[in-house]
């Protein structure tokens, strides 16, 4: 996937599972972002995503996730040592690259997302 903040672009791959497929079917897609405790950038989806992914209470930097409670696409890129409330995140993807363009995006941002081959 391409994702687009601005001028700036980074690239991300989504994992196999049920709510990455889902996630996949909403693309291509802008969100409104922001930041989150200083180690995320959250923005809420159009719809709920199918719940088919296992939820967990633990990040990596660079994971994609989804944040059923508020439908919102999480993108971390800070670990602060703080673990997911429950139900727990459900990661979808990973950045492969760029993940300084979202980091460095500040407060409100537009975000696109697409598929690319």
């Amino acid at each position: 996937m391409r994702l687009t903040v601005g001028d700036h672009t980074a690239t991300a791959s989504l994992l196999d599972n049920e709510t990455a497929h889902d996630f996949a079917s909403l693309l291509p897609l802008t969100l409104v972002m922001h930041d989150l405790f200083g180690r995320e950038k959250p923005g809420q989806l159009p719809r709920a995503l199918a719940s088919g992914g296992l939820p967990q209470s633990t990040y990596q930097v660079g994971d994609l996730g989804y944040w059923s409670p508020s439908r919102d696409l999480a993108i971390f890129y800070h670990h602060d040592g703080q673990r997911i409330p429950n139900p727990g995140i459900v990661i979808i993807g990973r950045i492969d690259s760029g993940l300084d363009v979202i980091a460095s995006a500040g407060g409100a941002f537009h975000l696109t997302i697409e598929l690319i081959d």
